[in-house]
């Protein structure tokens, strides 16, 4: 059987174009007299991805005309203070949306502090509610990752209908949300799909069986490419941070797929950095002009007809 010639899905192209999109999109807003967007970002403690994270959030946000604001907290912030800064910002009406970055703290329950956050600014999509909503197939705002990965697909032309989609990772904001987002009964998704994890039984023989593979669970170069078919679309969420001497900066990024090894099977794959990780960013801003807009939730003093 001939290996298919490895094709790199562009994801910074593609959320430079979604980018393109809202900064039009602002312009009109502004044009009529209303102020632009606000996005918020609360940062706890110096964790180096989160640092890079929010700091492409913020120049993303100067990109497409938003307004943003980043509150920044030391690591020992108590879990009460926190909860305050989130029911300020709730509170707050120059602010459409905010996230509160993860990881946090362990002393922090996440659970907590994602469920204090008003589901019409809950711009990452983590809240319950936007989570069931989404389930349902009723407008929400979808988590940042899963929507990004498909609209990616659904942008570069990827067949999605009938295939036959395995993911592997199950969290709350990547595996299970993009298992539901990627069956759904739209013409963007129509995938059979698996959700694998790590207690999975005969793991590689499932994944071995995917037209389309999503790997998110958080471990570097997991997959290889005894686990690939040859033609499959790979699409790598994975972004571990791995020592090394070599990079000024100490470190290199490694997805969850063995890109060496997997690429020359593969008839379509994300790279890592360029891949997924822009989407995310693109989506968030994309939530952020719905929720200004009101295009899920009304806005105060609306009413949804």
């Amino acid at each position: 059987m001939q290996v298919a010639t490895p094709h790199l899905i562009d994801g910074k192209q593609t959320a430079e174009d979604i980018k393109v999109e809202i900064a039009a999109a602002v312009a009109k807003l502004t044009a009529t007299g209303q102020r632009p967007p606000h996005l918020a970002a609360i940062l706890v403690g110096h964790d180096g991805g989160s640092e890079t994270y929010v700091r492409n959030k913020v120049l993303a946000c100067e990109r497409v005309g938003y307004d943003s604001t980043l509150l920044r907290f030391e690591d020992d912030i108590t879990e009460a203070d926190l909860l305050a800064q989130v029911g300020a910002l709730n509170d707050d009406p120059a602010i459409d949306g905010f996230i509160v970055q993860l990881p946090l703290p362990k002393h922090i329950d996440a659970e907590k502090v994602i469920e204090a956050i008003r589901p019409e600014k809950d711009v990452d999509g983590f809240h319950p509610m936007n989570l069931g909503r989404m389930v349902a197939g009723l407008p929400a705002l979808l988590p940042a990752t899963p929507s990004g990965i498909v609209e990616l697909m659904a942008r570069q032309g990827i067949k999605t209908s009938g295939q036959h989609c395995v993911v592997i990772g199950r969290s709350n904001i990547v595996g299970t949300p993009v298992s539901i987002l990627l069956a759904k009964n739209l013409e963007t998704a129509n995938c059979t799909v698996t959700l694998c994890h790590s207690r999975t039984k005969n793991l590689p023989e499932i994944v071995r069986t995917a037209d389309i593979i999503v790997a998110a669970i958080g471990r570097p170069e997991f997959v290889t490419a005894d686990m690939v078919k040859p033609g499959a679309v790979v699409i790598d969420v994975g972004t571990t941070r791995v020592t090394d001497a070599n990079k000024k900066s100490g470190f290199t990024l490694k997805g969850d797929v063995n890109f060496a090894e997997v690429a020359p099977l593969a008839s379509r794959i994300t790279p890592v950095p360029g891949g997924v990780g822009p989407m995310t960013i693109a989506m968030l801003l994309l939530n952020t002009l719905r929720a200004a807009t009101g295009a899920v939730y009304p806005r105060p003093g609306e009413v949804k007809s």
